[in-house]
C-alpha cells in the first residue's frame, strides 16, 4: 500500500475515532439528563437507555456493540439533598472498513457523565 493512501486511512480512522468519541459523550449528556428528571429508578433505567440509543442513532453512529450503565443511587436520597445519575455509554466503533494494515478491526469508546437531581423533586419509592 503507498504511504500517501496509509497516511489518509490513518487521518480518516484518528478523525473516526475522535468524532465518534465527542459523540458518545453527548449520548451519555443525554441519557444522564434523562434520567435525572424521572421520579423512580425502573422508569429513570428505561428513558436513559432509550435517550442513549436515540441519541447514538440521530448522530448516525454504528456501534459494533455497545452497552449502558446506569447508576441511579441519587434518585433514592431523601427529599432535600442533592442526588446524581451517572451513565456510562460504551461503543465498539468498526474501523475494519478502511483498510489500514495493522489497525485493530474496532476501537472500544466510553463516556461518562453525571446529572444532578433536583433536591426538591418529589421521588417515587
Amino acid at each position: 500500500m503507498p504511504p500517501l493512501l496509509m497516511f489518509v486511512c490513518l487521518a480518516i480512522a484518528g478523525g473516526r475515532i475522535v468524532t465518534s468519541g465527542a459523540k458518545i459523550d453527548a449520548a451519555a449528556e443525554d441519557a444522564a439528563r434523562e434520567a435525572s428528571i424521572h421520579r423512580t429508578a425502573a422508569s429513570a433505567q428505561t428513558a436513559a437507555q432509550a435517550a442513549a440509543t436515540e441519541s447514538l442513532n440521530d448522530q448516525g453512529i454504528t456501534c459494533a456493540s455497545s452497552s449502558v450503565n446506569i447508576n441511579t443511587g441519587g434518585l433514592s436520597v431523601p427529599l432535600g439533598q442533592v442526588g446524581t445519575v451517572t451513565v456510562t455509554v460504551s461503543c465498539t466503533v468498526p474501523l475494519a472498513d478502511l483498510l489500514l494494515p495493522g489497525a485493530p478491526g474496532a476501537r472500544t469508546l466510553t463516556s461518562t457523565a453525571t446529572s444532578v437531581v433536583d433536591q426538591y423533586r418529589q421521588r417515587g419509592a
